[in-house]
């Protein structure tokens, strides 16, 4: 089965990862802008980053038949700078219109500071500008679920959003339903030791359906998993669910979402 990958980092992985891939049968992921394993001290970090992302990344994933797509932003865990973070924003137009940009993310909430908050809401404003995409991040572990409220509360103070153009990633079962029910896409990222399994992913598919739902792999510089997403697809297999299910979360869903950017030209495979 084709499927496409929401959320990966692929910067941190290997080229052979892009191999395994092609033959798991991915054949479009999109990656979002993230932490670099240390905090950037400078636009111009952020601007040979952005060019890693628009220009070698996409040829990188062309040598094994993969289309490989984008989101800009400062990341939540170096938003504390607020004003480098600034002035990243203030660069990140420079780059919107490369191709396979998709839009603004993956911006958040890390620790749920007021930096934070502040440097978010200040993407959603370049997001309403620019007419982007919006693709978030919901911290981890204990500071999830009040994490995910503060964000769901920004985004919902905002009237001008589209909610269908917002992507809220990193749900569990605790905060996908309130993601969903606000009209918001979700996605479940499964990680071998924190986040999600593939038996909790088919779980919330089982509870909620498969309606604005998305499954990714993240694959960052932790412990991660690049071939997740094909570890959801077999465990929806073994529970017996039919394959125009397992394909409209791992495929047409993302097709759907990424769609409604100017920056998804996507060639589906032969």
């Amino acid at each position: 089965m084709y499927y496409i990958d929401p959320h990966i980092h692929m910067v941190s992985r290997t080229t052979d990862d892009y191999e395994t891939l092609a033959k798991m049968g991915c054949v479009a992921l999109s990656e979002p802008a993230f932490w670099a394993g240390y905090d950037r001290g400078s636009v111009d970090g952020f601007r040979d980053y952005f060019e890693q992302l628009t220009t070698f990344e996409p040829k990188r994933a062309s040598w094994y038949g993969i289309q490989h797509f984008t989101w800009l932003c400062i990341n939540a865990k170096e938003a504390e700078n607020v004003a480098l973070a600034r002035d990243v924003i203030a660069m990140i137009p420079e780059f919107l219109d490369r191709p396979g940009v998709l839009g603004i993310g993956e911006i958040g909430l890390n620790k749920n500071t007021r930096n934070e908050a502040t440097v978010f809401l200040e993407h959603i404003e370049l997001a309403v500008k620019t007419n982007e995409q919006i693709l978030i991040h919901t911290p981890h572990l204990e500071d999830k679920y009040q994490g995910t409220r503060m964000i769901l509360d920004m985004l919902t103070g905002d009237g001008r959003l589209d909610r269908n153009r917002v992507l809220v990633d990193h749900v569990e079962e605790h905060t996908v339903g309130l993601v969903l029910e606000q009209g918001f896409w979700a996605g479940m990222t499964l990680y071998p030791v924190s986040k999600c399994t593939p038996q909790r992913a088919a779980d919330m598919v089982e509870m909620y359906g498969p309606e604005r739902l998305l499954v990714n792999s993240a694959g960052d510089w932790g412990p991660s998993k690049p071939t997740a997403v094909p570890d959801f697809i077999l465990e929806m297999r073994k529970r017996g669910h039919p394959e125009s299910l397992i394909k409209r979360v791992v495929y047409d869903n993302p097709l759907t979402f990424f769609g409604q950017s100017r920056g998804f030209r996507f060639n589906p495979p032969v």
